[in-house]
């Protein structure tokens, strides 16, 4: 009886580990990114959509020179396959207020992309030319203490 159980468990993590398999860090670039007088957002674990699909986004966005925002929203990639949408919320009270929050809509083609139809666009709050980034270890790192 324990190893039918333990068959089915097999299988189930099976069904299960591609999930987060090709889960990777994702990071944009606005106004040249953090450390370059923008702002970087940063997803630790993230999986780009598939065409016409959304998923969700979270992580953090660094601006400034020590300020780290939470962020959420959604990543949607267009029917072509080449164009993909963020929309991200910000939060950081100590920066942005209490219960104040910002927003940006991105607009890019991710890196690779052929013929891309856009110019890479962050139309919100840190506002600007956009491109996906290499996520380094410094942008991944999330420090201690920020503003």
């Amino acid at each position: 009886m324990l190893r039918s159980k333990s068959s089915y468990l097999f299988l189930v993590l099976g069904l299960i580990a591609p999930l987060y398999t090709y889960a990777a860090s994702f990071c944009v670039a606005s106004s040249g990114g953090f450390g370059h007088g923008g702002t970087s957002y940063i997803a630790p674990t993230f999986t780009l959509p598939a065409a016409s699909h959304c998923v969700a986004w979270s992580g953090f966005a660094k601006t400034a020179s020590t300020v780290v925002l939470f962020s959420t929203g959604v990543a949607c990639k267009a029917a072509g396959g080449k164009v993909v949408t963020l929309s991200i919320f910000n939060t950081d009270p100590a920066f942005l207020g209490p219960g104040v929050s910002a927003s940006d809509q991105i607009v890019l083609c991710p890196t690779g992309t052929t013929a891309c139809p856009v110019s890479g666009q962050d139309q919100g709050e840190f506002g600007g030319s956009a491109h996906e980034q290499t996520c380094t270890t410094a942008l991944l790192n999330l420090p201690v203490t920020h503003d």
